[in-house]
């Protein structure tokens, strides 16, 4: 049978029950506190597969890099003086050449026969001239011998004016007699005088008319020499020492006056022309350090030009060389150029990190003591070379820092090594 128990038994067995659920129910909220406070276990990583680098402090070499070519630093375009079909190519690029060297013919029957027609035009103007040369020293000797006898009349008109003056004063003969002899040697003197006028005008007159003609042939020789030049220039020469890098044209082929038909350059002097990132390039100046990698060997050399704007993400930098190009280096061949910016004493500095550009903030995994581990860690940096950064704050001398990319472990700040 049933037994009734006292209400107070039920009361506490209520309290009992609400007690332990409520324990439990702390119990589960202090256990999810807990569990949600831990960190999440540590990566672990392969240390052979990073790039690991020790922060040293030393001296520090800024350097900028960039590809590019090499260009020479002379180059001569040859070009067609004259309309004209091509014949013959007589030498191919690659071929070593003088400046005298026929490179090409070209054919064009009106130049020749221009140069032929302006040959017989100067030929009869040079006769012409010598004609005119001949009849006008003849005019000139006869204007001569007239003034000549004019003179010798003069003179006979002036002797015989004196003589009868004497004769007129001793009352030999009349007067008048003396008077008609001076009358007539004055005139003889105007005669004279006009004569020598006339001699003068004379030999002014030749001259000048020699000059006209002179000038005509001068004209005809300037015509027959740009005419020759004009078939002279149907062979084409080098004009400069060098190789001959390219001919743009065939046989066969017609080209116009001014068309490039060959492109010669020495290849001894040569210059690098690099592309260095329109980012880096604010520090490079005229006069910096360079050194251009031909794969062959390394020479020196020094800024001479940048480029006044960018192009395509590049500012075109020129370096001449100032030793002896390695054997093998010839024009459009790909170089790696590197250009000395400044050295930088006494600094914190690191191997360039994966994401670490200038002046920035970054965090960087820095191992433990024991190599086991690394933890993430803030580092402000400084001014950046190809392969090196400054550091500013962060790190101390012999710290080791991981510069591979980490960002597959963005969300860790710890991971473990083996």
């Amino acid at each position: 049978m049933d037994v009734t128990r006292p209400p107070e038994v039920a009361r506490q067995r209520r309290r009992r029950r609400i007690a332990i659920g409520v324990g439990v129910l702390l119990l589960v909220v202090a256990t999810t506190v807990a569990l949600a406070r831990l960190r999440p276990a540590a990566p672990t990583v392969e240390a052979g597969t990073l790039w690991i680098d020790a922060v040293k402090r030393g001296t520090m070499l800024r350097e900028v890099r960039g590809i590019g070519v090499l260009v020479p630093d002379e180059i001569r375009w040859v070009t067609a003086l004259t309309e004209g079909s091509v014949e013959n190519v007589l030498v191919r690029p690659g071929a070593t050449v003088t400046a005298d060297t026929v490179l090409l013919e070209l054919s064009n029957p009106q130049t020749e026969q221009a140069a032929l027609t302006a040959d017989l035009d100067l030929k009869s103007a040079e006769a012409q001239l010598e004609v005119l040369k001949a009849d006008l020293e003849k005019d000139l000797l006869a204007q001569k011998s007239a003034t000549a006898t004019v003179d010798a009349d003069a003179a006979q008109a002036a002797m015989d004016a004196e003589a009868n003056d004497a004769l007129a004063k001793e009352g030999l003969i009349s007067s008048i007699i003396a008077r008609q002899s001076r009358l007539r040697a004055d005139v003889s003197a105007q005669r004279q005088q006009m004569e020598h006028a006339r001699l003068v005008n004379s030999e002014q007159s030749l001259s000048a008319r020699l000059a006209v003609q002179r000038a005509e042939v001068d004209r005809r020789q300037t015509m027959a020499t740009l005419r020759r030049n004009e078939a002279l220039g149907l062979k084409i020469r080098a004009g400069v020492a060098g190789v001959l890098q390219e001919v743009p044209v065939d046989v066969g082929q017609r080209i116009g006056p001014g068309t490039n038909l060959a492109r010669v350059a020495d290849p001894a002097r040569l210059r690098a022309q690099l592309q260095i990132a329109e980012t880096q390039v604010k520090d490079v100046a005229i006069g910096q350090k360079a050194d251009v990698d031909t794969r062959n060997g390394i020479a020196r050399g020094h800024v001479i030009r940048m480029d006044p704007a960018a192009k395509n993400g590049t500012v075109t930098v020129d370096v001449v060389l100032d030793e002896a190009l390695p054997k093998g280096a010839r024009p459009d061949m790909s170089v790696d150029g590197t250009i000395e910016l400044e050295r930088l004493d006494n600094i914190l500095y690191v191997g360039r990190p994966a994401f670490g550009q200038d002046q920035a903030k970054v965090s960087l995994f820095k191992l433990s003591a024991d190599g086991a581990g690394a933890s993430l860690t803030p580092v402000e940096l400084g001014r950046s070379s190809v392969n090196t950064i400054e550091i500013m704050r962060g790190l101390n001398v012999g710290d080791r820092v991981v510069l591979s990319d980490m960002s597959a472990w963005d969300g860790y700040d710890r991971i473990r090594l083996r």
